[in-house]
């Protein structure tokens, strides 16, 4: 197993590094990402016993990373714009059912997969193409990866303390800490593209540990609900793409908004 999740560490981080310095493989890597996470998650509510238009929904979560990469808005607010569309739709699709039973959970779960797997990560593609972009994706890389990585190792060698065992059984209080603090030497690795102070880094590291944090939780709270270990087999030793990508989701959006402000 140690082998398995090796290998596929080292091809993930490989195919990560190239991405981040060839616009033209980024753009090929995160649309795969986004359409493997989208069909693991829609995959994980068909086990749950949830009727949704998988397909339908893995075509519309496309949609939004590709308008980005294209640079195409039709309105201002092409997102927003794109969502109510997107519910609109459902909405629709629902009137071909012979029965209304479990029509809000289709479309409520339906709706937040979309947004919870596509939207969020598409923010990627956004901190990508902003000026110095490439340190700033490389930077909450190192933040949060090493955070998984820190909470991971310390916590499966001294962890002991059960953080949230309801949630997820194996991790630890000491590995969240452990987390915690390996972020904050990620944000100080990423001084040469954030040209923050020590201090102000140092305080980005815990914040965006934390939300990295809540991030993996929030996905195992996911994967709890649908009664499964993984949410896919596609990376050997590892599990699926939403099990390494789940610390970004909550953290990229908000890195974004916090870069546009801060700039």
């Amino acid at each position: 197993m140690f082998i398995k999740r090796l290998f596929s560490a080292v091809v993930l981080i490989g195919i990560i590094i190239i991405a981040i310095i060839l616009k033209p493989v980024f753009s090929v890597a995160i649309m795969f990402f986004i359409i493997v996470g989208l069909y693991e998650y829609f995959t994980m509510l068909e086990k749950k016993g949830i009727k949704i238009y998988k397909y339908f929904g893995i075509g519309l979560g496309s949609i939004i990373p590709l308008s980005i990469l294209l640079r195409f808005e039709l309105t201002k607010r092409w997102e927003f714009f794109f969502i109510v569309i997107m519910l609109l739709f459902l909405i629709l699709m629902q009137f071909r059912r012979r029965k209304s039973t479990g029509v809000i959970v289709d479309i409520s779960t339906t709706l937040f997969g979309i947004m919870y797997v596509s939207w969020f990560m598409s923010f990627l593609i956004k901190i990508r193409f902003l000026p110095g972009g490439a340190g700033y994706l490389a930077s909450i890389l190192l933040i949060t990866k090493l955070g998984d990585i820190g909470a991971y190792l310390f916590g499966s060698r001294f962890g002991k303390t059960p953080l949230m065992p309801h949630v997820s059984p194996k991790k630890t209080v000491e590995g969240a800490i452990a987390g915690l603090v390996c972020s904050v030497i990620g944000a100080l690795l990423s001084r040469p593209f954030l040209h923050f102070n020590y201090i102000h880094l140092a305080l980005l590291g815990i914040w965006l540990g934390a939300l990295g944090q809540l991030g993996d939780l929030s996905e195992s709270l996911l994967k709890r609900d649908c009664e499964v270990k993984d949410s896919g087999k596609i990376l050997p030793g590892m599990g699926g793409m939403l099990d390494e990508l789940d610390s970004l989701l909550f953290v990229a959006p908000v890195f974004y908004f916090y870069l546009s402000a801060v700039l």
